[in-house]
């Protein structure tokens, strides 16, 4: 018994250090971004091929998390996830040339994807660890707000961002070593597999999706991550550049964002276990809603970025809370691989579809954008509800 509960903590760490080793890897782009383009000579139209790259290993991890889950088992896969984005993040930081760069994006997405659902599904299967869903998703939030502070200090310290990323390289080699501990000795139950075999979880994925439910998941949580992407990565510039805001006030409130996001989620499990996940998350789009409206209509304010950050937290983790009440618990797997890794999608293609309207329109159009954004969230969470309560999975 006390192996099984020292297997089940470590399991719990590995899972939070995998989530801050994401978000590393993720928020720290934004600030390279500009020596990335310097180096290769890029305009802002071809950088987006590394973007567009990464979507290409989301999507593979969408739609074989599941099966290779249920034939390798979590901690092979996790594994596998945790090698190949080291081996992108080393590709990011030694590429000679630009397409050897954008190649290395699919191994990022593919690796990220992976890890996500991987550990999102291995959290919620275990009703005993569910509670930790806000807690886990919070981590990744600290994540965020490392990535971009290591690399901005870095950066000052001279250091060049080839190097920065061999930083982010050990970062998450260092979980990849965790994972390898865990496979060595068997720890359960990270070692167990989901299903026994893969053509049971490919069964089990086409039946997933022929599910209006999962689908309108995928949704949800692709226009979510699409939000919180698209703020984190254009509220700086709509702040400073659009709306003149001095240039260390604007880089602070969004580190605001992110920190009431980060706060939000760690006050998850008081919120669910008062109210509910369907109050907690009709509450926080409300909050939402208005803290868009507020940052659109009073430019002058630092409210509006860290209540909406603190009104987002609550939207992915308990989605993903709610999945084992919405689907059979055999579609469990498949479904949250498949809704984890597609909502990684939003984090390119909004923020893009976003620069984009600004391009035409100007940057106070992106506030304005995320109000009606936030709206299709509620009205595809509500759709959700109804359609639960009326098949009886509740």
């Amino acid at each position: 018994m006390r192996t099984f509960q020292q297997g089940r903590w470590i399991g719990v760490a590995i899972a939070f250090y995998a989530f801050i080793a994401i978000g590393i890897a993720e928020g720290g782009l934004g600030v390279l971004l500009p020596s990335i383009v310097s180096t290769y000579h890029l305009t802002p139209a071809t950088v987006t091929l590394l973007f567009i790259s990464q979507i290409t290993g989301y999507v593979v991890a969408a739609l074989t998390s599941s099966l290779i889950s249920s034939r390798l088992g979590l901690a092979r896969m996790l594994l596998f996830a945790s090698v190949t984005l080291t081996s992108a993040l080393l590709t990011y930081a030694l590429a000679p040339y630009w397409f050897v760069m954008v190649a290395g994006g699919t191994l990022l997405g593919l690796g990220i994807g992976l890890i996500d659902a991987g550990i999102n599904t291995y959290i919620v299967n275990d009703q005993r660890n569910a509670h930790l869903i806000g807690v886990l998703h919070a981590f990744y939030g600290i994540g965020a707000l490392l990535g971009p502070t290591f690399a901005t200090t870095l950066l000052l310290l001279g250091l060049s961002w080839r190097l920065i990323y061999l930083v982010f390289a050990g970062v998450v080699g260092l979980l990849v070593v965790g994972v390898l501990w865990t496979v060595v000795y068997h720890y359960s139950p990270m070692t167990v597999r989901v299903k026994a075999s893969d053509t049971n979880a490919w069964a089990n994925l086409r039946s997933a999706l022929r599910r209006p439910v999962v689908l309108l998941t995928g949704l949800l949580l692709l226009v979510y991550v699409g939000t919180e992407a698209s703020l984190g990565n254009w509220a700086y510039t709509v702040q400073h550049i659009g709306r003149g805001t001095p240039e260390v006030v604007a880089g602070y409130s969004v580190s605001a964002y992110w920190l009431g996001l980060t706060i939000g989620r760690f006050s998850l499990g008081f919120f669910m276990q008062r109210l509910g996940a369907v109050r907690t998350l009709d509450i926080s789009l409300a909050l939402l809603v208005g803290g868009l409206v507020m940052w659109w209509l009073l430019p002058n304010q630092l409210l509006s970025l860290p209540w909406i950050g603190f009104a987002l937290a609550a939207i992915f983790p308990a989605t993903i809370w709610l999945v084992p009440q919405r689907v059979p618990t055999s579609l469990v797997p498949a479904t949250i691989g498949f809704v984890t890794s597609v909502a990684s999608l939003g984090a390119a293609t909004i923020p893009t579809a976003a620069g984009w309207v600004a391009a035409r329109a100007g940057l106070e159009s992106i506030p304005a954008l995320m109000i009606p954004i936030a709206v299709v969230m509620a009205a595809l969470h509500r759709w959700l509800v109804r359609h639960t309560l009326e098949s009886g999975k509740t």
